[in-house]
């Protein structure tokens, strides 16, 4: 048992600790939200489609998919499982080892993409850019590194190794 007293959060602590987890409930949802309505797709989904977009072949290691989509291996299995039955995703045997599977972004899965940015890059930039002065968005960015850094050491997800290339 620890005989230590707990660390209890000062004032200001708890409120910015209450606001940081209002966030994390209301962003995530807010832009769900806009992507099932305009897109009919989840923000996992789109965040797929979009990392393979970006691949000049479309494709990438599911490993690799799901690290770049902040989706744990379970996860973006059953999202590229969705995405192969609406025809935007195709699952193939890795040609360098034969052993791993590579998600291939089909050319209707493509277009999905295309179609559905606009939308979401609107939503994000209502939602986290917009209300943001100029110096506040460097603030974020040293906030948000700092607290991957403690969250994901080994940079597993995306978000984190793109903090670490600045």
């Amino acid at each position: 048992m620890n005989d230590q007293s707990p660390r209890w959060l000062s004032a200001d602590e708890r409120r910015v600790w209450l606001r940081l987890s209002a966030l994390m409930e209301l962003l995530p949802a807010a832009l769900d939200a806009q992507l099932q309505r305009d897109a009919d797709l989840t923000k996992t989904a789109y965040l797929t489609l979009a990392m393979l977009s970006e691949e000049p072949s479309r494709s990438l290691r599911m490993s690799e998919l799901g690290a770049r989509s902040n989706a744990s291996p379970s996860r973006i299995s059953h999202v590229v499982s969705r995405l192969e039955r609406d025809g935007w995703v195709r699952r193939e045997r890795s040609a360098s080892d034969g052993r791993g599977q590579v998600a291939v972004l089909t050319d209707s899965g493509y277009e999905k993409v295309v179609a559905s940015a606009p939308g979401h890059v609107e939503r994000v930039r209502q939602l986290v850019f917009d209300p943001l002065a100029p110096e506040d968005l460097a603030d974020l960015d040293a906030t948000m590194t700092k607290m991957l850094d403690v969250l994901d050491p080994d940079a597993k997800f995306a978000a984190t190794a793109l903090a670490r290339q600045v």
